[in-house]
C-alpha cells in the first residue's frame, strides 16, 4: 500500500520541473509541490513491513510506515479534494490539526511534524498508542516506542542494522493497526480476514530484501479471540527467512469497539533472537488492547 505523503504525481504531464503530489492514504489531493532535488528521502527498514525515518505516522502496510525525510519534507496543512486513486476509507476523521504527533516515548504518540490533510490529532492517552479511525488504544510496553496516528497506530522495538541490508535499520518487534480497508483487506467476518491478511503480513514484515525471501513457515496459532469487547479471529505463523533471524508474525482482525461495520486488523512481527521480545509480549498487548480513551464502548482484553 502506497503510503500517505509526498509522492511523484500520476498526472505530470512530462512537461516541466518534476512535481510530487499529496497522497492521504486513500486518494490524491489537491496539493502539489516541486519535487525536491536535493532532499533525499531517508527510511530505516524496520523488520515487520515498516520504515521509519524523523517519525512522521503515515500508514499501513505489514505495519505502519513512518516516513522522515530530509529538508522540506513537511506535510500540507490543509484540505483539499481531488480525484480519487484509491478506495475512500471508510470512517476517516474530518477536521484537520497541522500540529500533529503528541510527544514522549511510551505517552501514545511521538513527536512528529504535523498531521496529514483532514487528520485529526488523536487523543493524549499515557502508556497507550491510539488508532483515532479504528477507535483503539494498543498498550505500550516499557521500553518500547509508541506512535498515534489518526489512521493506524504502531509500537516498535529493538532497532539494529537490517540483515540483509545494513543501510537500513530493522526492529526486533513491531505490531501496528489499522482499519482493514487501510490496507484494502476484504472480507466479511474476522476468521476470513485474518486468515487472508496473514500470507501478506509476513511477505511484507520479512519477505523483502531485509530477510530475503521466505523459504517455509508453520501455523502455530489460528483460533477466535476477544479484543477490546469484540469477537475476532488470530492467525500466527512462523517464517524461516533467506537472511538473518526467522520471525513470528501474526495477523489479529476483529471488529471496531466504536464502529460496527469496520473490521480492524493488528499486524504483528518478531524476530526470533535473543534479544527479541518474547512471545508472551504480544500477547500481553493484545490482552491489553481497548477502546480509545473517549470513544465510548467497553475496555480491552483478549481471551
Amino acid at each position: 500500500m502506497t503510503p500517505p505523503g509526498w509522492h511523484p504525481d500520476p498526472g505530470h504531464s512530462g512537461k516541466g520541473p518534476a512535481q510530487e503530489r499529496w497522497w492521504d492514504g486513500a486518494q490524491w489531493t489537491g496539493h502539489v509541490r516541486a519535487s525536491p532535488g536535493a532532499a533525499r528521502r531517508r527510511g530505516i527498514r524496520v523488520g515487520v513491513g515498516v520504515t521509519v525515518g524523523a517519525v512522521v505516522l503515515a500508514a499501513i502496510g505489514g505495519g505502519v510506515y513512518l516516513l522522515g525525510e530530509d529538508g522540506d519534507g513537511g506535510r500540507p496543512d490543509t484540505v483539499a479534494s481531488s480525484p480519487s486513486g484509491a478506495p475512500e476509507l471508510p470512517g476517516a476523521p474530518d477536521g484537520g490539526n497541522k500540529d500533529g504527533g503528541q510527544g514522549g516515548e511510551g505517552n501514545g504518540g511521538e513527536d512528529g511534524e504535523g498531521q496529514g490533510p483532514g487528520e485529526q490529532l488523536p487523543p493524549t492517552e499515557p502508556g497507550f498508542a491510539t488508532d483515532l479511525t479504528a477507535g483503539i488504544s494498543l498498550p505500550v510496553p516499557e521500553g518500547w516506542k509508541g506512535t498515534s496516528g489518526a489512521v493506524g497506530a504502531g509500537l516498535t522495538t529493538g532497532e539494529h542494522p537490517c540483515p540483509g541490508d545494513t543501510a537500513e535499520t530493522c526492529v526486533r518487534g513491531g505490531i501496528f493497526s489499522a482499519p482493514a480497508a487501510a490496507v484494502k483487506l476484504t472480507a466479511k467476518t474476522p476468521e476470513e480476514a485474518a486468515k487472508k491478511d496473514i500470507a501478506v503480513n509476513a511477505k511484507e514484515s520479512y519477505g523483502g530484501k531485509s530477510y530475503g525471501k521466505i523459504t517455509s513457515h508453520e501455523e502455530l496459532k489460528s483460533e477466535a479471540v476477544t479484543v477490546a469487547g469484540g469477537k475476532g479471529y488470530v492467525v500466527r505463523w512462523k517464517v524461516v527467512t533467506e537472511k538473518g533471524d526467522d520471525g513470528y508474525v501474526e495477523s489479529l482482525v476483529f471488529p471496531s469497539p466504536t464502529s460496527k461495520d469496520m473490521l480492524v486488523v493488528v499486524r504483528s512481527g518478531f524476530d526470533i533472537n535473543k534479544d527479541a521480545p518474547k512471545l508472551s509480549v504480544l500477547d500481553e498487548i493484545t490482552g491489553g488492547i481497548k477502546t480509545a480513551s473517549g470513544a465510548g464502548g467497553g475496555t480491552g482484553g483478549a481471551v
